[in-house]
């Protein structure tokens, strides 16, 4: 499976963002475990003025040609 969360908090900009964030993935991280984590599974993510700021979701893991699971993108470690 594949657990995908974006959050948005540049519209608008706070100078709180930080913690914001930090409040919003403790709320889902306590919550995940009344949903069923399989793909299609997701839900709209609220910030604190319960504003829809992103969303989660599960889906299937991405694989390569050769079948392997595709590297993450991203920066590198």
């Amino acid at each position: 499976m594949k657990f995908l969360l974006e959050v948005d908090l540049n519209d608008p900009a706070s100078p709180d963002d930080a913690a914001e964030l930090g409040r919003i993935l403790r709320y889902w991280a306590g919550n995940l475990k009344h949903y069923s984590l399989e793909p299609g599974s997701g839900e709209d993510v609220y910030d604190s003025a319960y504003r829809k700021v992103g969303q989660w979701s599960v889906t299937l893991p991405t694989a390569d040609a050769d079948g392997s699971e595709a590297a993450p993108s991203g920066p590198a470690a």
